[in-house]
């Protein structure tokens, strides 16, 4: 073989060599910081909406936020039921909070919590324990509820969970084109 078509030769592999090590890196990265999901439920709708996989929002959860601290009041984080489903739900009680409905107000110990201006649409059915104006103790878990609680099978019915059961936090939709954006 002469030395010029050696050399293309060398080059070719060096850059298929690079692309594949490119590709290894970003596969790493996207294991250990990322999930991908898609809604098929209508559970968390207006934020991430969805009734099947063909037309259901098409969502990167991120995982690294979990290595530094707990989740907050409002998020929204991926888990996996008891039957293996990997549903996504919305932050409500924190461990050492008590968690009720009175008079169709979400109330923390007791009291009634402060629910940021971009949620003010969410109105919670008092359903499950959380109906007859009963409190749950969150004790070491969280207590998490659907944004659509006419369908939503949540902490009203499963309990608390564990700090371990979330997989990540919904971080960004990635479509359809419409609800592009950072998930809020």
């Amino acid at each position: 073989m002469k030395p010029a078509a050696r050399h293309r030769v060398r080059t070719g592999l060096r850059v298929v060599e690079r692309f594949f090590a490119i590709v290894g890196v970003c596969a790493l990265i996207y294991h250990l910081f990322f999930d991908f999901g898609v809604m098929v439920s209508s559970s968390m709708s207006p934020a991430l909406q969805g009734d099947n996989a063909l037309t259901g929002d098409r969502v990167i959860f991120e995982k690294w936020t979990g290595l530094f601290r707990a989740p907050q009041r409002w998020e929204i984080h991926q888990f996996h039921t008891p039957e293996g489903l990997t549903v996504a739900k919305r932050v409500i009680g924190l461990p050492g909070e008590r968690v009720s409905l009175r008079k169709g107000l979400l109330c923390i110990n007791g009291s009634p919590v402060a629910v940021p201006e971009r949620l003010k649409h969410l109105r919670y059915l008092p359903s499950g324990n959380l109906s007859k104006d009963r409190e749950v103790e969150c004790g070491t878990g969280y207590y998490v509820l659907g944004d659509d609680s006419r369908d939503s099978w949540d902490s009203r019915y499963e309990g608390v969970l564990a700090a371990d059961r979330f997989t990540g936090r919904a971080w960004l939709i990635l479509g359809p084109r419409s609800h592009w954006g950072f998930v809020r």
